[in-house]
């Protein structure tokens, strides 16, 4: 009888270790434990980089913007109703997903491939093409990315992270035309302060800067010439941005923001920072833009 019992609780023993694992599987590092422990504790902690007009905070400390709003509204629909946001320079977004330092990026970041390589894309929200910010009467006569080049005393600043220094290096502007700062704030003052000729961003955000009045030496190119990679002019499309290993809620996130899309409700979030109809992603998908 004791050797019975003996191997009775040896069996025992096994099949708790073996559910043990499987529970570890399910709960532990799997695709869907970010979402599930979100839906649980209500809440989300979200990175953004403080530009206007897709993540940023007011002066009164309120975290907004066109992408803070659109996941906001899908957030709530998955049962996750508070948003806290952390902010940390563009350059250091991806890294901080990767470090957990927050579970998502809400800052209207671009989906390419390289960064599908680091992170998992819901979706896009939008789309915007470039601009070009000079000095009053454009001085220097910059109208495209090619113009700098041409001109080796013309400096253009950059956000740090920011697509825009991959468009300019393809255009053949050097290294050292280019100045690459902290934020989009400090670009502008670069050029408010007179050390560069011009700033580049996307649309939005330049028109953001022009309409706040913050920009006292900042005048869009009316006929910016649009970039162009691989012989087509390059259009950004924004998106949040999960931890690789978080596809089932980069899944649930596209699932309700399709609910936005086909409702309308989407280019009303969008449209109170200035987006217009022709901003709208339309059927463009997170994986036709990774080139999966």
């Amino acid at each position: 009888m004791g050797k019975g019992k003996k191997w009775i609780g040896l069996l025992l023993s096994a099949a708790l270790i073996t559910v043990t694992a499987a529970c570890s599987q399910t709960t532990g590092a799997g695709e869907t434990s970010t979402l599930e422990r979100a839906k649980a504790e209500g809440k989300i902690v979200i990175g953004f980089a403080n530009e206007n007009p897709y993540a940023y905070e007011t002066a009164d400390g309120t975290l907004t913007g066109e992408a803070v709003e659109v996941a906001k509204a899908v957030f709530a629909e998955l049962g996750i109703d508070e948003v806290e946001g952390k902010l940390v320079d563009f350059g250091s977004l991806i890294s901080g997903l990767q470090a957990q330092q927050f579970d998502a990026i809400t800052a209207g970041m671009f989906v390419n491939p390289d960064r599908c390589a680091q992170v998992a894309f819901a979706d896009p929200e939008y789309r915007v093409g470039e601009a070009l910010g000079v000095k009053p009467g454009n001085p220097k006569n910059l109208r495209s990315y090619e113009d700098i080049a041409a001109d080796k005393s013309a400096k253009v600043g950059v956000m740090v992270g920011a697509i825009e220094i991959e468009y300019l290096k393809t255009a053949g502007v050097a290294d050292d035309q280019i100045e690459i700062l902290n934020d989009q704030p400090a670009v502008v003052a670069a050029l408010n302060a007179g050390t560069i000729d011009a700033v580049t961003m996307t649309g939005p955000s330049l028109q953001a800067f022009i309409d706040s009045g913050q920009a006292t030496e900042l005048e869009r190119v009316a006929d910016f010439k649009q970039p162009v990679v691989d012989g087509e002019e390059v259009w950004g499309y924004g998106a949040t941005a999960f931890r690789l290993g978080d596809e089932a809620f980069a899944e649930a996130f596209n699932a309700e923001l399709k609910k936005l899309k086909d409702s309308g409700r989407l280019l009303e979030i969008i449209g109170e920072f200035g987006f217009t109809e022709a901003e709208l992603p339309g059927e463009m998908t997170a994986a036709q833009l990774c080139g999966e």
